[in-house]
């Protein structure tokens, strides 16, 4: 059996540490793309030294062009600015979409039919730069936001309980950002709802601390971004993909009429298998949560319509 190959476009902290996620979990070779030339090279070299004593069997390659991507199963897309403190996601908008787009259109010369892990900011807007510029089939481009999202309130809801976040599970919707509709109901503790665990001004803060989760680790960091939460994020989801694991998960998807929102990624709970986004799932929602739902998807609504799509 030919061994998967996953490109990595984008070898800073994201993309180097998904890197060396998916050669330790062996899911198969990895090439690092970035434009700084000797840093992929570099970092995946330092991965490559790693293996003998992690015992992965993953060749790793880095490249400052797009040849050595050559029929890629799978390609994550980490490359953008990043958002300073005080930086809005919209200031990011216009560099970043210049930056995907033409990411993209490399990556497709190359490989024929690729399913692509969009990470870059402001993710559901960066998701429609990858499927204009791509041509590739709507479930074949898909944006890691709600994974992340989710990863984050777990961590929060299992501290607040001193549970095992293993047995914590926790359903996030709508567009990456401020905007973003955590769904309490549907998040659950070994099977419990949350509702009957926590009271509900500590849901509240938990719910608020998840939406501006990035930000927290921005302001912390003084520079620079999250990296080890996303990188695991696009990991798991590659990995659904990889082995068609058919995983549930919360991923930014292109939809065409589900929730009643048309022509935009907005993140919902979709099947991931080796067809990319083989299902979307139709969860009901109270009426406070779809008009929440439907505030996120005005938000991403306004980051297209800026960039003329």
């Amino acid at each position: 059996m030919a061994r998967k190959k996953i490109s990595v476009i984008g070898a800073g902290n994201v993309g180097a540490t998904a890197a060396q996620r998916l050669a330790d979990k062996e899911l198969g070779d990895v090439v690092l793309v970035d434009i700084v030339e000797g840093m992929p090279q570099g970092k995946a070299l330092d991965l490559a030294e790693a293996a003998p004593i992690e015992g992965y069997d993953s060749r790793l390659a880095g490249s400052n062009g797009y040849k050595e991507t050559a029929d890629s199963d799978i390609v994550i897309i980490t490359s953008g600015l990043a958002r300073k403190p005080g930086m809005s996601r919209d200031d990011l908008l216009r560099t970043n979409a210049g930056i995907v787009g033409s990411v993209t259109e490399q990556v497709m010369k190359y490989s024929r039919n690729p399913i692509l892990i969009i990470v870059s900011n402001p993710l559901d807007a960066m998701c429609h730069v990858a499927l204009k510029s791509s041509g590739l089939p709507k479930e074949r481009v898909v944006g890691m936001a709600g994974v992340l999202d989710s990863a984050r309130m777990r961590c929060f809801i299992a501290e607040a309980l001193n549970v095992s976040v293993e047995n914590v599970n926790a359903f996030v919707l709508g567009g990456h950002g401020d905007t973003m509709v955590p769904l309490p109901r549907y998040s659950t503790v070994a099977g419990i709802p949350l509702p009957d665990l926590l009271p509900k001004e500590k849901i509240d803060q938990i719910v608020s601390r998840t939406a501006n989760g990035g930000a927290e680790i921005v302001s912390l960091l003084k520079s620079g971004s999250a990296y080890y939460a996303p990188s695991a994020a696009a990991v798991e989801m590659a990995e659904a993909i990889l082995k068609d694991k058919k995983k549930i998960l919360p991923c930014a998807a292109y939809l065409q009429g589900e929730y009643g929102i048309n022509g935009l990624y907005v993140g919902v709970p979709v099947k991931l298998g080796e067809r990319g986004v083989e299902d979307i799932i139709q969860i009901n929602l109270t009426t406070e949560e779809r008009a929440a739902l439907q505030k996120s998807a005005a938000a991403v609504q306004e980051l297209v319509t800026v960039l003329g799509g």
